[in-house]
């Protein structure tokens, strides 16, 4: 059913003419007047390879909505790269810059009474921020994603970032050469799109899909492919017919919805990131969602695609393979997801489907039979124990030896944990603890991607736990534990680890555990002090004011 156009105000009574008058300065005829506005938000930027090429999506757009009749006003929206920001103060910003996407959107698109939106994005916090600003506003929307970049070639080997970050720790450990450092950095990424494997970027796409805010097979295709600006165009065109037909998210983004997309992140061995996102997006929409619904639906669902970073391929590949449509059949036949959830097209999830075989295909094994799966129960495990009363986030698989009790080494930043790696100075067993980069001790919540990667590269995958309660990038893999909350820096259990204490971390188990008496910790919490905030004005300080706990998706808006 149609509801009237928010913009419809612009073509009624004198009192508008001022209205029209500029918006026939940008390009508006008579006839423009009665037709929905849409906005096509776009986060084109130069700053990173993942946005690089969202400007050429961004125009097919706008020129399908045109032609479709709507009136389409393009307006940027900032992004931030996680990879160029990486092991920098500036990652700080990353997690905070989902937030200022979100807000952007929601202020362009209310502030010019805007009837439906197209968001086109491409770096990791692109796509949460802007599902986030849409669930919010509930007016028709789709998402477009700007595509995954290619993989990266070096003597036969397939390269992405991560394998970039891994590198550093395999020179400072002896293990190649610094000419070899350099081929790696030179060939990880050939061209634009974001980060190739199963990553944040291309988690939360694959999400999004399953969720039926973007069109189906659209999640893994490459930036520089020419279908990708075909799906561009086509969103255009399916947006104008859901501000027609009267779709809007918060009927499509249900309960049932984000229990699909969870299902299909679970599917793929997605980013821990989707934990927190998810979070967040369910907040925005009102659905009530919460870390259990992680781990029980962890339980039913297998990892049937061989994805990296713990896997063999890239994104490309798996959309050669049949894509996210060809997971989701899957997991619609076995009951794992809910076929009946409306999608941005109109059509339910079954009928998007109904052209999917329920068995891959028999000539790659990117995406495994039901009969062969990776593993047999989803990779992104919820602990819970006294360092995380509240939660924390793990991937669980890949790993030989998921549970270890060992010393704690005690770091109060990436930085600090990262020179140690470097040096040589952990050793298998040990226990690293990263504090005070939660979303209000960083501030901001950094993505521990240089530590992990360097632990990897010396060797330690399989012999060194890390716990933190900053978060992971979606590269990252080991022993490791994110999210942990209460963080540090509210006075959670994380903040009074000592070095040397024993900790325990058993993933079967599900348990994050320090082993110290009640009595003792009761000491610790009364002798320790809150740390004055690192920052005092400016984004980071308003952010570290207003940001919930990781538990329910470290969100700025619960007041």
């Amino acid at each position: 059913m149609s509801r009237p156009l928010r913009s419809h105000a612009i073509t009624q009574g004198v009192q508008r003419t001022p209205n029209r008058a500029m918006l026939r300065a940008v390009g508006f005829g008579q006839d423009d007047f009665t037709k929905p506005i849409i906005g096509i938000a776009n986060g084109y930027s130069t700053i990173t390879p993942c946005n690089a090429g969202l400007d050429v999506l961004a125009r097919r757009a706008e020129s399908a909505v045109r032609a479709a009749g709507g009136m389409p006003q393009l307006f940027g929206v900032v992004t931030v790269s996680d990879g160029i920001s990486m092991g920098t103060e500036g990652m700080k910003y990353s997690l905070v810059s989902r937030e200022v996407i979100a807000d952007s959107i929601e202020t362009a698109c209310n502030g010019e009474s805007m009837d439906g939106v197209v968001a086109v994005g491409g770096c990791d916090k692109n796509m949460p921020g802007a599902l986030i600003a849409i669930a919010r506003m509930n007016i028709p929307a789709i998402f477009v994603y700007g595509g995954t970049i290619r993989a990266g070639h070096l003597e036969g080997e397939d390269l992405t970032i991560v394998s970039a970050f891994e590198a550093v720790g395999q020179f400072s450990a002896g293990k190649i050469s610094a000419e070899r450092l350099h081929q790696v950095e030179c060939h990880s990424c050939p061209g634009n799109g974001s980060c190739g494997g199963m990553y944040t970027a291309n988690t939360m796409s694959s999400a999004i899909e399953a969720m039926g805010m973007s069109l189906p097979g659209s999640s893994t295709m490459a930036a520089e492919d020419a279908e990708k600006a075909d799906s561009a165009a086509q969103s255009g065109r399916v947006l104008v017919e859901a501000i027609a037909a009267g779709r809007l998210p918060r009927d499509i983004m249900t309960r049932q919805a984000f229990e699909n997309a969870i299902a299909v992140v679970m599917a793929t061995g997605g980013s821990t990131n989707a934990v927190l996102h998810l979070l967040a997006i369910a907040d925005a929409a009102g659905v009530p969602l919460v870390l259990d619904d992680f781990e029980r639906i962890r339980a039913r669902v297998p990892v049937l695609c061989d994805l990296k970073p713990s896997g063999r391929y890239v994104a490309t590949d798996l959309h050669q393979a049949g894509g996210v449509p060809q997971v989701m059949k899957m997991l619609l036949a076995h009951g794992l997801i809910h076929g009946e959830c409306r999608t941005i097209t109109g059509q339910t999830v079954a009928e998007q489907l109904a052209g999917v075989p329920a068995e891959p295909r028999g000539d790659q094994d990117v995406i495994r039979p039901w009969s062969n799966p990776m593993y047999a129960q989803g990779h992104l495990a919820i602990l819970r124990g006294n360092l995380a009363t509240e939660g924390a986030v793990a991937k669980i698989t890949g790993v030989k030896h998921p549970k270890i009790t060992g010393p704690a080494r005690i770091f109060e930043s990436e930085e600090a944990s990262l020179e140690a790696i470097l040096a040589g100075t952990i050793r298998a067993g040990d226990v690293l603890v990263i504090r005070y980069e939660g979303p209000r001790g960083g501030p901001g919540m950094r993505e521990m991607l240089s530590p992990t990667s360097a632990i990897i590269g010396a060797g330690l995958g399989d012999s060194v736990g890390l716990i933190t309660d900053g978060r992971f990038s979606g590269g990252t893999y080991g022993m490791v534990v994110g999210h942990v909350a209460p963080e540090a820096a509210v006075g959670g259990t994380i903040a009074l680890v000592q070095e040397g204490d024993s900790i325990t971390i058993d993933a079967p188990a599900r348990l994050l555990q320090l082993n110290v008496d009640e009595a003792e910790l009761a000491r610790r919490r009364a002798a320790w002090q809150p740390p004055a905030p690192r920052y005092s004005r400016g984004v980071l300080a308003k952010y570290a004011k207003l940001v919930s706990s990781a538990s329910v998706g470290a969100v700025t808006d619960r007041l």
